[in-house]
C-alpha cells in the first residue's frame, strides 16, 4: 500500500514519526505552512520557518524514504497580525522554488475583513505563479466559512479545480461538491472527521476528487490516521484501487497541477547545513 498525505505539519513531530509513517506505507507528504502557537512577530520568522521546510524537513524525511514537499503563504490566523502582513511581499521570491507545490494554508479563520484581504492577495499569487492553492476552512461556524471561502474562490482568477478546501465535513462537503474544488478531509482522535465518518463520506461521494490528511501538528493528532482511513476503507468493502485514488493518486493529481511535484526520494545525506538527526554520534 502506498500512501502520499497531503497535509502534515512534519516541523511539529519527531523523526520517529517518519519512521512510524514510512513503515505504515507514506512515501510522501506536502507541509503546509501554518501559525505556529507561539505568534510571531516579524516577516523574518516566516522566512527562517520557510527556509526550514524548503531544506531541513526534506533532509529529515529523506532520511525514512519519505518525499517531502511544502506549501508556503501567510496563514488565516496570523493575517489578523500587521506584524505578519509584510510576508506577503516576500513570499513571490518563495513560490519559485522547486520544493513549492502550491500556495497555502490560505483562507479563513474568524472571517475577518484582514483575511479576506489575505485570500484574494494569495489566489491571485497562485494564479500568477500557475499554482493550485491549499485552502483552510474554518474550524467555527464551517458553512457559512465555507460559502464565503467559495465566493472568494469564484471572485478570483484561479480556477476551481486548482483550489483544494480542506478541513471538510459533513456539513460542508456536498456545497464543497458543488462548486467544482477538490474536496480535503482531516482525520483526527478526538476532533474534525474520523475513520468511519471518513469511509461514509467515501460511501455517499465517490472517492473522485477527494484527498485524506492526518494534518498532523503539535496538539493531540496522529500521523498514521491516512493509513487507518485505508484500513477502515478495505474493511467497509472498498477495492485496492480505490484505497489508492483516495491515499495517492488523488493528491498526485492535485499537487502535480502546478508542475513542481517530484515523488522520488532524494538520496539521504548524512548533514544538513552541518546538521544531524543523530545525537550523541556521528
Amino acid at each position: 500500500m502506498r500512501i502520499f498525505d497531503p497535509h502534515i505539519h512534519m516541523t511539529s513531530r519527531t523523526t520517529d514519526d517518519y519512521e512510524a509513517m514510512h513503515a505504515a506505507g507514506v512515501r510522501a507528504v506536502v507541509e503546509p505552512s501554518f501559525w505556529l502557537g507561539q505568534p510571531r512577530t516579524s516577516p523574518s520568522s516566516f522566512l527562517d520557518y520557510f527556509d526550514a521546510l524548503l531544506g531541513w524537513e526534506p533532509f529529515r524525511a529523506a532520511q525514512h524514504g519519505i518525499a517531502h514537499h511544502c506549501t508556503l503563504a501567510l496563514n488565516p490566523k496570523e493575517a489578523n497580525d500587521p506584524r505578519c502582513t509584510p510576508v506577503l511581499d516576500a513570499l513571490p521570491r518563495y513560490l519559485v522554488k522547486g520544493g513549492v507545490v502550491a500556495v497555502g494554508e490560505i483562507g479563513y479563520d474568524s472571517m475577518t475583513p484582514a483575511e479576506d484581504t489575505a485570500l484574494a492577495a494569495q489566489l491571485q499569487l497562485a494564479a500568477d505563479h500557475g499554482m493550485p492553492a491549499l485552502v483552510h476552512t474554518p474550524h467555527r461556524d464551517k458553512l457559512a466559512g465555507l460559502r464565503r471561502t467559495v465566493d472568494v474562490v469564484h471572485e478570483s482568477s484561479l480556477p476551481t479545480e486548482r483550489v483544494l478546501l480542506d478541513h471538510l465535513n459533513e456539513t460542508t462537503v456536498k456545497e464543497a461538491k458543488a462548486s467544482g474544488c477538490w474536496l480535503g478531509f482531516s482525520v483526527y482522535p478526538d476532533t474534525k472527521m474520523d475513520e468511519d465518518r471518513m469511509v461514509a463520506v467515501l460511501k455517499e461521494y465517490g472517492p473522485e476528487k477527494i484527498l485524506v490528511n492526518s494534518a498532523a501538528d503539535w496538539g493531540r493528532s496522529d500521523p498514521l490516521k491516512t493509513r487507518k482511513v485505508a484500513d477502515a476503507m478495505l474493511a467497509a468493502g472498498f477495492g485496492e484501487d480505490d484505497v489508492d485514488q483516495v491515499l495517492w493518486r488523488n493528491p498526485v493529481a492535485f499537487y502535480g497541477l502546478g508542475g513542481r511535484l517530484r515523488l522520488d526520494v532524494p538520496q539521504a545525506r548524512n548533514l544538513h547545513e552541518g546538521n544531524s538527526i543523530l545525537r550523541g554520534g556521528e
